[in-house]
C-alpha cells in the first residue's frame, strides 16, 4: 500500500497538471504589481519539505512562504530547558529525551553541554523506550522529556498509562506538550503578520481530524488547506490556495490529504489524550503564554509529573533572544532577515531554537537555501 502511494506521488501524470495549474495562477499574479501573498505553513515537517523540495524557487516574488511555530524544539521555553538540566544534575537520575532537544540552549547550557560534563542523559526514538530504561534501572529515577504536539501526545499518553499499570515507581514525565489550535488563533489575531492563507499541520490533523482546522477559514476568512508532505502535495496545496486568493475558486477550507487525514481524525488517539491530559495555559518560547495551549498530566497521573516529584519551582524566566526566532515563529520575519543567520548562528553552533532542529525554519533554510526572497 505504501509503495503504491509513493509510486502514485512520483507519477508524472499527477505532477504535470499541478505545474500547469501553478503556471496559470502565476499569470494572474503577475498583475499584482508588488502586492504580496503571505502563506504560512504550521508544521515543522512542511517547513523542511518546502525547503528541501526547492518549491520557493518556483514561486514568483509576490508569494511569500512563512514558517510558523510547528517545531516542538523551537517553542520549548528556556526555563523548561533549565528544569531539564537541574534534574539531569542529580546523580540518582537518568534523563531520557528525543535527540532534537540536546542542542537547544536554556539560560546558560544545553543538554549536550551537561552530557559532556557527565550527566546521565539518554537519547531515545520513542517514549516507550523510557519504560525499558526504568525497568532495567530500578535504582535510578528516570525522567522522560515529553515535548511535541497532538501528534506525539497519544503515544506519550500510552506510556504514562503503561508506567502506572506496570507499577513503575521510578519513571516520571516532564511535560511541555502543546496544542496547535490556540497558537494558530494567536497568530491570526495578530494583525502585524497579515497572513493571507494557511497550510494546516497535516500530522496534527491526522489525530484531531481535518475539521479541527476549519475555523481558520470560517472565523478568519482566509483559505486553508490540509496537505501531505510530498513536494507534489505541497505544490497542489499552494496552487489551491492561490486559486482562491486570485478569485479562480471560492474561498473555502479544503482537505487535500485524505489518504491520511479523515474529517474527524483518530478517535482512539483522541481518547488517549483525553484520558491522560488536561488542557492548561502554555508558555511558548519567544511568544509568551497562550491560553489553553498546553497538555498537562491530569489528576489521575499527576503523581508522575517530574516537576511535582522533584518539587521544582515553576519560575518562568526567559532571557531576551539575540536572534529573530520569535519574529520568525510568528511569521513576521524571514530567516535571512536575522543578522546572526549563517554567520554566528549555524546548525553546528545554533544561537536560537529555530536553528537547532532539522524542522526549524532557520535550519531548513540554512541546509537547503532559498532564493533570497522567500528565504
Amino acid at each position: 500500500m505504501i509503495q503504491e502511494m509513493i509510486q502514485e506521488m512520483n507519477d508524472q501524470s499527477i505532477i504535470e497538471p499541478i505545474i500547469e495549474r501553478l503556471n496559470r495562477v502565476f499569470e494572474d499574479i503577475s498583475g499584482l504589481s508588488g502586492q504580496s501573498m503571505r502563506i504560512m505553513e504550521v508544521c515543522g515537517t512542511h517547513t523542511r519539505a518546502i525547503a528541501k523540495s526547492g518549491i520557493r524557487y518556483l514561486l514568483p516574488q509576490e508569494i511569500l512562504l512563512l514558517s510558523g511555530p510547528g517545531c516542538p524544539v523551537c517553542v520549548t521555553p528556556e526555563y523548561y530547558i533549565d528544569i531539564m538540566i537541574s534534574i539531569a544534575d542529580r546523580e540518582d537520575v537518568i534523563l531520557v529525551t528525543f535527540g532534537d532537544m540536546m542542542k537547544v540552549q536554556g539560560t546558560c547550557f544545553s543538554l549536550s553541554d551537561k552530557k559532556a560534563q557527565g550527566a546521565q542523559i539518554t537519547v531515545v526514538y520513542s517514549p516507550e523506550d523510557a519504560l525499558n530504561i526504568a525497568a532495567h534501572h530500578r535504582d535510578k529515577l528516570v525522567v522522560f522529556v515529553a515535548v511535541g504536539f497532538e501528534t506525539t501526545a497519544p503515544l506519550i499518553g500510552v506510556t504514562v498509562k503503561q508506567a502506572k499499570a506496570g507499577g513503575l515507581d521510578n519513571l516520571f514525565f516532564l511535560t511541555a506538550l502543546k496544542r496547535m489550535e490556540p497558537v494558530i488563533r494567536f497568530i491570526l489575531q495578530d494583525e502585524r503578520n497579515k497572513i493571507n492563507a494557511m497550510i494546516c499541520p497535516g500530522h496534527v490533523a491526522s489525530i484531531t481530524g481535518a475539521e479541527h482546522f476549519r475555523f481558520i477559514t470560517e472565523e478568519f476568512g482566509i483559505p486553508a488547506v490540509v496537505c501531505g508532505f510530498e513536494s507534489q502535495d505541497i505544490a497542489a496545496g499552494i496552487c489551491r490556495l492561490l486559486e482562491q486568493l486570485t478569485g479562480k475558486r471560492d474561498k473555502k477550507f479544503v482537505n487535500l490529504y485524505q489518504r491520511c487525514v479523515t474529517p474527524n481524525g483518530n478517535p482512539i488517539a483522541q481518547q488517549m489524550i483525553n484520558e491522560v491530559f488536561d488542557i492548561a495555559d502554555g508558555e511558548w518560547r519567544g511568544i509568551g503564554t497562550i491560553r489553553n495551549s498546553a497538555l498537562v498530566l491530569n489528576d489521575q497521573y499527576r503523581y508522575l509529573d517530574a516537576v511535582k516529584r522533584f518539587e521544582i519551582k515553576n519560575e518562568q524566566y526567559s532571557s531576551p533572544l539575540n536572534c529573530l526566532c520569535s519574529e520568525i515563529l510568528l511569521g513576521l520575519k524571514l530567516p535571512k532577515e536575522c543578522r546572526l543567520f549563517g554567520s554566528i548562528c549555524t546548525p553546528e553552533h545554533p544561537s536560537g531554537p529555530c536553528m537547532v532542529s532539522s524542522e526549524g525554519a532557520c535550519a531548513a533554510h540554512f541546509k537547503f537555501g532559498g532564493d533570497g526572497k522567500n528565504g
